[in-house]
């Protein structure tokens, strides 16, 4: 069925073509080529060619443009233009006087084709390098749209635009300027994009490492190397300013030794922009904690409390003797005491006080000296005798000795601490005490 219904020459659906491209019209029943007297194409009311006895003769308008098949009488156009486009009329008079007609249209579309961007060759460098781009392209160009990873590019300091935004500069490039460009030629018929990857190497910048700061000891242990870098930074370890030859991003310790504690130092390396950086992490091994017991500072806090603690048993003594709570010495005492030392003890139960003063000949002397011998025979410490503390003020013809023997004895973690307080590198202080009898 023709295009237009009730005429005598049918056409297909109406014809589409490009600019600078070729169409041909034909109509699907042309009559018999021995019963054409005369066949005339016209376009609107301009003559295209006319064919006479199987003569063709082309309009001025159309010369070299326009062609006519004798047999089928179909019209071919050549390079076509936008305003080709409309109503295309044929008339043919037979042979017998019949007059035959038909028409058909054409759209030409102004087609772009052929668009392509060209970008620079060599290796751009961020801070260092310029980078053009140029847009080409065939057709009906009305308008150029730049696009950078599908947002639209604006001008700005760096980056400027040719007089026909054709062709975008930047310069000096910045990572941020990587990715994918995008120009597009449009019209109203059509447009056609072309794209180019454009890559900036930058780097390396913001090394950092991951990893823990204090381990326990005998446990595997791993410090990461990260980089911003384009390409990808290669690593390099060294530790307290040692090479490791380890180049991977991670570092490993697979059992950990307080030779382990130290200064990782990691230097990433960029092989085209040759820029390097590095970043250092301390790692630091420490026994591992058995949960139990007590700790040293503990230990040492205890026996610092024991220590102050018989202090003021001596000195709330000295405090009960002077206000008389426990009873004088008589005189007979006194004249003994300048050939001896007073040894006062405490006791509980036959004293109503708790305490007595008993005196110490020099029996009682060399008793204690027995005595202190057996102390170290029973394997206590080989401690040597604190000197005899020389005369000091007396009142009332009264001094009293008194000597406290202190040590702590502790056991952490099945070994044996004693903490005895030290005076003239012996494990013996001797407290002296002086007061009005």
């Amino acid at each position: 069925i023709g295009q237009y219904l009730g005429q005598d020459l049918q056409f297909p659906d109406p014809a589409n073509g490009a600019v600078g491209a070729s169409v041909v019209l034909a109509p699907d029943n042309p009559p018999l080529s021995t019963s054409i007297l005369i066949a005339q194409w016209s376009f609107t009311s301009t003559l295209i060619i006319a064919l006479m006895s199987g003569v063709p003769t082309e309009s001025p308008a159309y010369k070299g443009r326009a062609s006519v098949d004798s047999n089928t009488l179909a019209l071919t156009l050549l390079d076509l233009r936008k305003n080709d486009s409309g109503i295309y009329k044929l008339s043919v008079t037979t042979t017998a006087g019949e007059i035959l007609t038909g028409e058909t249209s054409l759209q030409v579309i102004a087609k772009i084709y052929n668009v392509t961007l060209i970008g620079p060759e060599e290796t751009l460098i961020e801070g260092e390098s310029s980078a053009n781009i140029t847009s080409e392209g065939t057709g009906i160009i009305n308008s150029v749209q730049w696009m950078k990873d599908s947002s639209p590019l604006s001008p700005s300091n760096s980056i400027i635009f040719s007089p026909d935004f054709r062709s975008v500069s930047i310069s000096p490039v910045r990572r941020s300027d990587s990715g994918e460009y995008q120009c597009t030629y449009s019209n109203p018929d059509s447009s056609e994009t072309a794209t180019y990857s454009l890559i900036i190497n930058y780097g390396p910048d913001d090394v950092s490492i991951k990893g823990p700061d204090v381990v326990d000891l005998g446990i595997r242990v791993s410090l990461s190397c990260s980089a911003n870098s384009e390409p990808s930074a290669s690593f390099r370890w060294t530790f307290n300013g040692t090479d490791t030859n380890v180049t991977t991003d991670t570092f490993t310790i697979d059992e950990t030794d307080f030779t382990d504690t130290g200064d990782y130092n990691c230097t990433a390396w960029n092989s085209v922009t040759n820029r390097s950086t590095s970043q250092t992490h301390v790692l630091v091994v420490k026994a591992i904690d058995s949960g139990g017991g007590l700790s040293t500072g503990a230990i040492v806090g205890i026996v610092i409390g024991v220590l102050a603690a018989v202090a003021g048993i001596c000195g709330l003594t000295v405090y009960l003797i002077k206000t008389k709570k426990i009873p004088k010495i008589n005189q007979q005492q006194k004249e003994q005491a300048s050939g001896g030392i007073l040894d006062f003890q405490t006791r509980g139960g036959d004293s109503q006080d708790g305490a007595i003063l008993e005196n110490m000949s020099e029996r009682n002397v060399n008793q204690a000296e027995i005595n202190d011998d057996l102390y170290v025979n029973q394997g206590v410490s080989n401690r040597p005798r604190a000197a005899t503390p020389p005369p000091g003020e007396q009142f009332h013809n009264i001094k009293i000795h008194f000597r406290c023997h202190m040590c702590a004895l502790a056991t952490y973690q099945n070994k044996s601490f004693s903490f005895c307080p030290a005076l003239a590198d012996t494990e013996e202080i001797i407290w002296f005490f002086y007061f009005i009898a």
